[in-house]
């Protein structure tokens, strides 16, 4: 998989979290990086990184998905 595949794929990632409204924090933080004057690619951005960070903790720790830390990794984005 190429650089810009991954970079599509945790995309859909963030694409799908924003549809399903789960965590309901991924629209919250979207709605929150609009609000203060970023565009929805810029925002959709922000938070794929924040899911990479979390993607790393999972796989560097081997534990599952923490939502409160992703809820807190979201919350510092600006």
């Amino acid at each position: 998989m190429d650089t810009r595949s991954v970079k599509d794929a945790i995309r859909e990632v963030v694409e799908n979290q924003l549809r399903d409204g789960d965590p309901a924090e991924t629209r919250e933080t979207l709605d929150r990086l609009v609000a203060s004057g970023l565009d929805r690619e810029q925002a959709v951005d922000r938070i794929a990184q924040a899911v990479v960070e979390e993607i790393n903790e999972i796989l560097k720790d081997r534990q599952p998905f923490n939502r409160a830390r992703f809820a807190e990794r979201l919350g510092r984005l600006r």
